[in-house]
């Protein structure tokens, strides 16, 4: 039986990286996306992956999301949530619009995916649900209480709902990645991006590939008895303990 993954924020960086890496695993595959047309046209055409645009803060765009790549492929057996995006200032800077929007798009977006594949799943007796947190939802970063707090909320999350679904045939998972070479690491200076590169014991930054390979094992049978776990995939920058 062929089993079917929707991966949100699917069409670019490490999203599109997880995408591809799922199709190429034999899972029909659905990438969400929320803003840059061109760019997600451009990823359907060269992958052939369907591609759905909603907003995943708003509760009832995720439902209805959810509902046509269901009707176009089927139910969803594996949801990645991959979407999110940085909006840093130190918090005596911070605005109050930069402090909801990365909490809506990172964290609240992880209740409303999960919210409405949940049900299905509980039924069918079997899921995987993988988000995509961060290190510095593990150890922090100047700059970016924002989304330490959202990508630390995404690991709580993900151990409470693991524990609520373990009877069901339900995994749920949760990938720290470190610093990996996106598009989003290029407009990065270069002295501290050499400075970023120097703190990594393996001395380089990760890929995008490194990344979905883990999402990929995550999300294969193989992984039945791994469920409320933490993926580390950082060049050990920071071990959790």
């Amino acid at each position: 039986m062929t089993r079917v993954a929707l991966v949100t924020g699917g069409t670019r960086g490490i999203g599109a990286a997880i995408s591809k890496a799922l199709k190429a695993a034999g899972y029909r595959t659905a990438a969400n996306y929320g803003g840059n047309d061109a760019c997600a046209e451009a990823f359907h055409a060269e992958t052939g992956i369907a591609i759905h645009k909603w907003n995943v803060c708003d509760f009832d765009a995720c439902g209805e999301g959810v509902a046509r790549v269901e009707a176009e492929l089927g139910p969803i057996d594996v949801l990645v949530n991959n979407a999110g995006i940085t909006r840093d200032a130190v918090l005596h800077r911070m605005t109050k619009e930069k402090w909801r929007e990365v909490i809506s798009t990172d964290l609240d977006s992880v209740f409303n995916m999960c919210r409405h594949v949940i049900e299905g799943m509980r039924a069918r007796n079997y899921g995987r649900i993988i988000s995509i947190s961060s290190i510095n939802g593990q150890k922090g970063q100047i700059g970016q209480t924002n989304y330490s707090a959202a990508k630390a909320g995404v690991i709580g999350f993900t151990k409470a709902l693991a524990q609520e679904n373990a009877s069901k045939g339900i995994t749920v998972n949760v990938v720290c990645p470190g610093y990996i070479n996106t598009d989003m690491m290029k407009d990065i200076k270069p002295e501290v991006l050499q400075g970023i590169v120097s703190s990594i014991p393996c001395g380089r930054l990760g890929e995008a590939d490194e990344v979905a390979d883990g999402v990929v094992y995550l999300a294969s049978e193989k992984a039945a008895f791994m469920t409320g776990a933490t993926l580390t995939i950082n060049g050990a920058q920071y071990i959790a303990g």
